[in-house]
């Protein structure tokens, strides 16, 4: 009798164990889509400020549940996510630089479009590794140091753009540069925009 009232102790113990477990499990699940749309929701509001609203929520919303509701985590999303884009578009600007038969003019605009796509992936590195190790001590000056080259960025890809201005530079290279350049352009403008409204709502490391 001992042994069976033992054995049945024991298997009450285990049903409560499974119990509390699977009612965690139902818990955490029901939690983590009301988390993700709150997140979701913090990354829409936060790209209705900038100029380009739409690419700005199709371009961040994916990594909502790293972003969760940190301005300092959705700056530095979308400063990768504008980096990535930037180095990508830099070595495209490469390959067609090194294209045959290019006029004098559209050889001479790739030139200039190579070193200054090459220009604005190192602001940004930059940019990205002064937002790693900002602190509450130098968060003004090291904002200010991430503003000015993510602006210098955005610089270098309109210089990049103005070179192939006009009819005569028409064809496959200017198409293609203006293409991807806009929208690396658009990306940068669009980190730019919520660095500066992260620098003028933090006074101190979040």
């Amino acid at each position: 009798m001992e042994g069976s009232s033992l054995r049945h102790g024991q298997a009450i113990l285990v049903l409560l164990v499974i119990l509390q477990f699977t009612t965690y499990i139902v818990l955490s699940s029901a939690d983590a889509p009301f988390d993700n749309q709150r997140n979701i929701e913090y990354i829409r509001s936060s790209c209705s400020s900038t100029t380009y609203p739409r690419l700005c929520n199709r371009s961040l919303s994916i990594y909502a549940s790293r972003i969760n509701t940190s301005p300092r985590l959705l700056v530095h999303t979308a400063l990768n996510v504008t980096l990535k884009a930037s180095i990508s578009t830099s070595r495209l600007m490469v390959k067609i630089s090194r294209i045959h038969g290019l006029k004098p003019r559209v050889s001479a605009a790739m030139a200039d479009c190579v070193e200054v796509s090459g220009d604005s992936v190192d602001e940004l590195q930059q940019s990205k590794g002064e937002l790693d190790r900002i602190t509450s001590s130098n968060f003004a000056l090291t904002i200010s140091d991430i503003q000015t080259w993510v602006s210098a960025a955005l610089t270098d890809e309109d210089t990049c753009i103005y070179g192939f201005s006009g009819k005569s530079m028409n064809g496959y290279a200017k198409t293609t540069v203006r293409k991807r350049i806009i929208k690396i352009a658009h990306l940068t403008s669009k980190a730019l925009t919520l660095i500066n409204k992260y620098a003028s709502t933090q006074s101190s490391l979040p």
